[in-house]
C-alpha cells in the first residue's frame, strides 16, 4: 500500500505541473476569455480533488504517520481556496469586465497559494518515498554471517 501511496503523490504532483502549463496556455492564448482556461478549471476542479482523495486514502490505508496523512489533506483545503479566490477575482472586475486592482491583488494571492499548494504536494511526495523506503528495508532479506569457531 505503501508503494501506491507513492505513486499517487507522483500523479498528484503532476497535475500540480500541468495545472501550472494549463494556467500559461490560459493566459497566452489569443483572443483571451473564460475558454482560454478551460483545462486550467478542469485539472483544478476536478483531476486535482480528486487525486488528493486518493492520496488521502492511500497514506490512510498505507499506515502512515498522523501528521502526515493531515499534510496529505492539506492540499484540498488549499484548493477550495484558490477556487474561493479565483472566484473572487473575477468578481472584483467593474462593469466594463477590466480587472480591478483588488482583483489583481486577489489573482496575485491565487497565484501564490498555488505554489504554496506545489510545495506540500512535494512534501508529501518526499515523505512518501521515505515511507514506501522503509517498508522495503523492514521486508529486505538480512545476511546473517556465521560465526568463526572459536
Amino acid at each position: 500500500m505503501r508503494k501506491a501511496f507513492l505513486v499517487a503523490t507522483t500523479a498528484l504532483l503532476v497535475a500540480f505541473v500541468f495545472q501550472f502549463a494549463f494556467a500559461a496556455v490560459g493566459a497566452f492564448t489569443k483572443p483571451g476569455g473564460e475558454g482560454a482556461y478551460i483545462l486550467h478549471s478542469v485539472t483544478g476542479s476536478a483531476i486535482i480533488p480528486g487525486l488528493t482523495l486518493l492520496t488521502i486514502v492511500l497514506a490512510v490505508l498505507a499506515k502512515a504517520p498522523g501528521r502526515l496523512v493531515g499534510l496529505t489533506a492539506l492540499p484540498l483545503g488549499l484548493v477550495v481556496l484558490q477556487a474561493l479566490l479565483a472566484m473572487l477575482a473575477n468578481a472584483s472586475a467593474d462593469a466594463g469586465g477590466t480587472s480591478t486592482p483588488f482583483g489583481l491583488v486577489i489573482a496575485g494571492l491565487h497565484a501564490l497559494n498555488g505554489i504554496i499548494a506545489v510545495h506540500v504536494v512535494v512534501s508529501v511526495h518526499q515523505a512518501a518515498r521515505k515511507l514506501a523506503g522503509s517498508a522495503s528495508a523492514d521486508t529486505a532479506p538480512v545476511a546473517v554471517r556465521e560465526s568463526e569457531p572459536v
